[in-house]
């Protein structure tokens, strides 16, 4: 097989099939969880999922990226909902972010995606990773009040996500835990080489034998007392008994809401927030992508404008590509977009013909998954790499993750560029201005100060510091020839220096011009 075909989605169903069914586990929880979250019918955010699958999937040219609801937008939802005075007017907010990002996608906008730097990407991926690990340990203890898919620091149930971790020990529940216990040692042993060198684990995917050892738990369970788990902690599908009740699960727009002006103040916000989270998650998709490839971004854009336009119509939360089972697509084996294609499809499938059977997974089955998810994002390894990259690599990089576990992956991403913009100001500006060379004229310094093609405002700092240190009695030649930019600013400081330079017998020599 040649690389192309390794390209190739009709060609490597083998390894696409089991990661598909991996990132299905995963997102049915999540959409579930996010809908509640937001405020929304439940049935919103499987709506979502199959269409970021099925939809997005098949219009994007991200490999391995996963779209679906998004925990980021779950409290501009929330408010929106509010504000607007229902789901339907909602809808109709949904629609029209969808259409802005189709013209953002053909304004060829998806640029932004390059201007993110490689300490924040790594940032975001870990920082993900860790809020993942922390926020699934309360799930696989048993304790559920935090609904899955909430990424926000403050949560819904008046925790926040340290002091849950000790609130859950007082609402341990013996059977979630044995089965998170028991999930998680499956998904240990079938990471190990062993395991990895039998034929059957290509097939057969450790997620899926921990969800049916959790299925069988939970009914072993049943009827013991002290180990039953309630139903709420089990997967919660929306159960439809004729295909009536089935069409009633789906929400319509309500246009007559197109003269209210906050409906488009709600869809540009939805539409800027959506983007921007999406092309934060092609960045991160594409640096776990093992054959590194390059997603169109302006692509994405559309796919993603088509998917919130037609989940603006049936009902459906905005969609947005999401790096949580983005990374467990990666890390499953997903090879090409058909593995994102087929999980939307799983979930309609299961949604029409075995919500009851969905309802005997255990939670913590899917908190054991995600722990796993979770740690390989924020692995050891990372962050000693990114800390034997030096300190401009590793304050962005950490400052992204403190904002992300302590507040939100908004938040988390501009900390992290504020902080990796001024390192690189930093070094350009202040650390390295100009270059500056020294030598001894008998009992006199010699210095030459050679400007760069641009001399900013930003360098003034660093130039008056350098000007205030020669010593006096030196000589000081300032090589302007190859600027073509002196900010005024600049230009102010060397003709203050040069006036004080004869009063501490500093002898000035400009080549070129100071003012320009």
């Amino acid at each position: 097989m040649n690389s192309n075909n390794k390209l190739n989605p009709f060609k490597n169903f083998k390894d696409d099939i089991p990661a598909s069914i991996v990132v299905f586990l995963v997102a049915m929880p999540l959409c579930l969880g996010i809908a509640l979250a937001s405020g929304a019918p439940l049935f919103a955010g499987l709506i979502s999922g199959i269409i970021g699958g099925i939809i997005v999937g098949a219009l994007s040219g991200s490999p391995l990226g996963v779209s679906g609801p998004a925990a980021g937008l779950a409290v501009i939802v929330l408010n929106a909902i509010t504000d607007l005075g229902g789901f339907e007017i909602f809808l109709v907010a949904v629609i029209i972010a969808g259409v802005i990002q189709l013209l953002m996608g053909f304004a060829k906008a998806g640029i932004i995606a390059y201007f993110f730097p490689s300490s924040v990407i790594h940032g975001m991926l870990a920082g993900i990773g860790i809020l993942i690990f922390m926020k699934q340990i309360p799930h696989a203890f048993g304790y559920d009040k935090d609904p899955e898919g909430d990424f926000g620091f403050i949560q819904p149930d008046g925790q926040n996500t340290i002091s849950e971790l000790w609130n859950m020990l007082d609402f341990i529940s013996p059977g979630v835990l044995v089965v998170s216990v028991v999930s998680l040692v499956i998904l240990i042993a079938w990471e190990t080489s062993f395991m990895k060198k039998q034929k059957f684990t290509k097939i057969v995917q450790g997620p899926l034998v921990a969800v049916v050892m959790g299925i069988v738990l939970n009914i072993i369970f049943a009827g013991n007392e002290s180990f039953a788990i309630a139903a709420d902690h089990l997967v919660k599908v929306p159960i439809s008994e004729s295909l009536n009740s089935f069409i009633g699960n789906f929400s319509f727009p309500d246009f007559n809401a197109l003269s209210n002006p906050k409906v488009y103040t709600t869809a540009i916000v939805i539409a800027v927030v959506a983007s921007l989270e999406t092309l934060l998650c092609v960045e991160a998709s594409d640096k776990q992508d093992t054959l590194k490839r390059n997603t169109p971004t302006n692509r994405e854009l559309k796919a993603q404008g088509v998917g919130n336009i037609i989940a603006g119509f049936i009902g459906g939360l905005p969609v947005t590509q999401v790096i949580v089972r983005s990374s467990a697509n990666q890390q499953s084996g997903g090879k090409t977009k058909a593995s994102t294609i087929m999980h939307g499809i799983l979930l309609l499938i299961s949604v029409v013909a075995i919500p009851k059977v969905l309802n005997y997974i255990p939670l913590g089955t899917l908190a054991a998954i995600l722990l796993v998810v979770g740690y390989k994002l924020a692995k050891p390894a990372l962050f000693k790499k990114m800390y034997g990259e030096g300190k401009e690599q590793f304050l962005p990089f950490v400052i992204t993750i403190a904002g992300i576990v302590f507040i939100d992956l908004l938040w988390g991403i501009a900390l992290g560029m504020v902080i990796a913009i001024f390192m690189i100001l930093f070094r350009n500006n202040f650390k390295i201005p100009y270059k500056i060379e020294k030598e001894q004229d008998g009992s006199k310094d010699k210095l030459k100060i050679t400007l760069p093609k641009d001399v900013t405002f930003l360098k003034k700092a660093a130039i008056q510091n350098s000007l205030l240190a020669i010593q006096d009695g030196a000589v000081v030649e300032i090589d302007a020839s190859k600027s073509e930019l002196i900010h005024p600013d600049v230009t102010e400081i060397f003709e203050d220096f040069k006036i004080n330079a004869a009063t501490r017998n500093i002898e000035v020599n400009i080549i070129g011009s100071i003012k320009k």
